[in-house]
């Protein structure tokens, strides 16, 4: 039995009976004193504390089950609209969190008040199954503590047991495990689908126990919205054809601190799947709190409008949702995701507008690892923007346009010479029509669009059938091959000015009669470290740091703006800042006043020294700073360290005129990286205007 002195008297029946499902006394302990700290006051309900207490819950069972937030629960439960008459179950219903919601739906202030005997019904209609004995018996506390006499929370397991397979239900909520035992689930043989996945299974046991006019809402992985597998396409034809009538996506993170897992939620429902030929599709972005592991509130909430436009589809007016007919669903083998069908382009192009596919030949590429190739002069095209490493066979001629399948999914490239597809495909013109160049110019121009198309939560992939309904504009081979002839200049000049900027470096010569100075001698080091969460400003924004730019853009590294006054380990604006850990030695120039976290270190030179010959030592002497680094799992250096690196110490006149020249090569490097950016929008331009933008 745990005691403890933070425990208010609400919870001593809890604890008394041994109801807490925490072995860990010192993790109940820290739960029991934030439990003190908040104001239940208002409710005089010991089951809504115990409630409170459930969503705390942290660890993932051993079935594969964790803790569906609350009001994900209540938005599932407010779409389904369970009635106080129908038989509603959670086969997989963990705490009991579905079938308590769909309680307090029912019984929500303005409804009609339920007779004793229609409570009595209600009670009896509600129905939860689970297969550990932890889970059963906090279900049963926590009906029990919502005043129901005799909870209907059964130990079933509802994959592998036949016992309750003929019982049928109004409404089914779930938020199944999605764990699979290795060698998988050994159901029983009346299931609708051949599988032994647990997510596959249940999706199809709801299916299969919902009444003529049932409904359910299911949360399922990723998986069962686009996975290639047959049990896969077997179970979403099913779901298409007879029960489903909306997918909401999830963003990963809901979940945390106990999953990252992609998430959607499957709304079914019978009689709407009779009487409509489309299918709605939404998208959550914000549930009203962060995506990180402490899931702090935020401002901003999807939740409330997507049901709200939820409901108007359900009753057949108009609403802000997709959707997408069930026809078009059964030519992409039923895939659920929202991207396979809203990428398709509206092309408002001046010029025939038509179907890629008619066009083209799509090709997959040959799986092969570094192992399997021996070196040669063909570069191995895989997931990535670079190639992987090299072969001495390729597999695809010259002028290939290939899609990468994962890594960085749908990056489009072309490779004037015969290449090695592996983790990408390749998409050829088969048609005297459409020029290959010119067809790489309209995919890169949409390159944005097509990692758009990105499926999958853990490890995102791009699919040659996304490109299915892809449609392009087709003006006559001459005006394609009039404007490949154009962008290739443009491209030249921009490769050309890259090769500037690229292998650009500041080179000093050093005169071997300049003394060597410590650079403690001529600045003053101040090392970062993390600071306190106080002086973080609310939206998380800091800097990023920019290696040889010379530049600070808003991002993610220390604080930033006015808290940067607040934390006294900061550096001034023209201030050298270094980064001292994993990678060590790269170096940047101040534009304000910034933090430093950890990792960083400034360099604030004496008036004996100019700043921007130091930076220009400084960004030189990586590999000699680099070389002093220590640690095994991160690079790094040390204050000690840098204190003691020597420096070539010219006269303060020899430095600045070392910096004049300097400055004026670097004058002509940024001019080559605005050529870069005016002839890379010449190139946008262009091809804007054959897609009609």
């Amino acid at each position: 039995m745990y005691t403890n002195e933070f425990a208010p008297p609400l919870f001593r029946e809890i604890f008394k009976n041994s109801f807490l499902p925490f072995k860990d006394p010192s993790t109940l302990n820290m739960f029991l004193k934030e439990i003190n700290e908040f104001h239940y006051s208002h409710s005089e309900k010991l089951g809504d504390a115990y409630e409170y207490l459930l969503s705390y819950m942290g660890s993932q069972g051993d079935a594969g089950q964790f803790r569906t937030p609350r009001h994900i629960i209540d938005f599932i439960v407010e779409i389904v609209d369970p009635k106080k008459n129908e038989r509603i179950l959670d086969p997989a219903c963990g705490t009991a969190g579905f079938l308590i919601s769909s309680y307090k739906h029912i019984m929500k202030p303005g409804g009609k008040k339920l007779t004793a005997l229609e409570r009595k019904k209600l009670s009896n209609n509600l129905v939860g199954y689970d297969i550990s004995p932890d889970m059963t018996r906090i279900s049963l506390v926590n009906m029990y503590l919502h005043n129901f006499t005799s909870p209907q929370i059964w130990e079933y397991d509802t994959l592998s047991s036949e016992d309750k397979w003929n019982e049928y239900y109004d409404v089914i909520l779930a938020n199944p495990p999605f764990f699979s035992p290795k060698g998988g689930i050994q159901p029983h043989s009346r299931f609708g689908v051949d599988s032994k996945r647990a997510e596959v299974l249940f999706v199809d046991y709801i299916m299969s126990h919902l009444k003529s006019n049932g409904r359910a809402g299911v949360i399922v992985p990723e998986g069962i919205i686009f996975q290639v597998g047959r049990a896969y396409k077997a179970l979403r034809k099913r779901l298409v054809e007879e029960f489903l009538v909306g997918v909401i996506s999830l963003p990963a993170g809901v979940f945390q601190p106990y999953s990252g897992v992609k998430t959607s939620i499957l709304i079914l429902d019978k009689e709407i799947s009779r009487n409509s030929k489309e299918i709605f599709f939404a998208s959550i972005e914000s549930d009203g709190f962060d995506l990180g592991a402490q899931r702090r509130k935020l401002d901003h909430n999807d939740l409330p409008d997507v049901l709200k436009q939820i409901n108007l589809f359900k009753i057949g007016k108009n609403s802000s949702l997709f959707t997408i007919r069930k026809d078009e669903i059964e030519k992409s083998d039923f895939t659920l995701s929202k991207m396979r069908y809203s990428s398709k382009l509206e092309v408002n192009s001046s010029f025939k507008v038509v179907p890629l596919t008619e066009y083209v030949l799509f090709q997959k590429g040959t799986s092969i690892t570094k192992k399997q190739t021996t070196p040669g002069d063909f570069p191995v095209i895989a997931g990535g923007k670079k190639p992987a490493y090299s072969h001495n066979v390729y597999n695809r001629k010259k002028n290939s346009i290939t899609i990468a399948s994962s890594g960085t999914a749908g990056y489009v490239d072309f490779h004037e010479k015969p290449i090695f597809a592996s983790d990408c495909f390749t998409i050829e013109s088969n048609s005297k029509q459409l020029e290959q160049k010119f067809l790489y110019y309209l995919l890169k121009f949409k390159q944005e669009h097509i990692y758009s198309f990105k499926l999958g939560g853990v490890q995102p992939h791009v699919y040659e059938k996304s490109f299915y309904s892809f449609q392009i504009p087709l003006p006559t081979i001459e005006i394609q091959k009039e404007v490949v002839r154009e962008l290739d200049g443009y491209q030249k000049i921009i490769d050309g000015a890259r090769q500037v900027v690229e292998n650009y470096k500041p080179y000093i010569d050093i005169d071997l009669k300049w003394k060597l100075v410590f650079l403690s001698e001529i600045s003053l080091l101040t090392m970062g470290q993390s600071p306190d969460s106080k002086f973080y400003n609310s939206s998380g924004e800091g800097l990023e740091f920019h290696q040889g730019k010379k530049q600070f853009t808003d991002r993610y590294i220390g604080v930033s703006g006015v808290w940067a006054s607040q934390y006294k380990r900061t550096a001034n604006p023209n201030t050298i800042v270094m980064s001292v850990r994993a990678p060590v030695g790269d170096v940047n120039l101040t534009d304000r006043k910034v933090a430093l976290g950890r990792g960083l270190c400034s360099i604030a030179p004496t008036n004996k020294c100019d700043a921007m010959y130091l930076y220009y030592i400084l960004h030189n002497s990586k590999d000699a700073l680099t070389d002093q680094s220590h640690g095994s799992a991160f690079a790094s250096i040390n204050r000690n360290q840098l204190e003691q690196f020597k420096i070539p110490f010219p006269s303060i006149e020899t430095q600045r005129s070392i910096v004049s020249h300097l400055e004026k090569e670097y004058d002509v490097v940024t001019g080559n990286r605005e050529l870069i950016e005016i002839y890379a929008k010449k190139i946008h331009n262009r091809i804007a205007k054959v897609w009609g933008e």
